[in-house]
């Protein structure tokens, strides 16, 4: 798997797995539930990844969204 983004933003990644999905691309996301463990909100980022032979594509669908993390 090869990381695509990194935010953590909730919605942003919502949106991400949206937007992939609809390229036809398969999104995996790590440490989502683990970024918000203690209850405070993100302590980690949370990373959006894809199959290595996706990545460019990803990388291109997502041009346009900034990175928080």
């Amino acid at each position: 798997m090869e990381e695509v983004f990194r935010t953590n933003d909730l919605v942003k990644v919502s949106y991400i797995k949206h937007l992939l999905g609809e390229a036809g691309i398969e999104v995996y996301v790590l440490d989502e539930h683990t970024a918000h463990i203690d209850g405070r909100g993100p302590l980690v980022p949370i990373r959006v990844v894809v199959h290595p032979d996706d990545a460019s594509r990803a990388r291109h669908e997502l041009k346009d969204l900034d990175q928080d993390g």
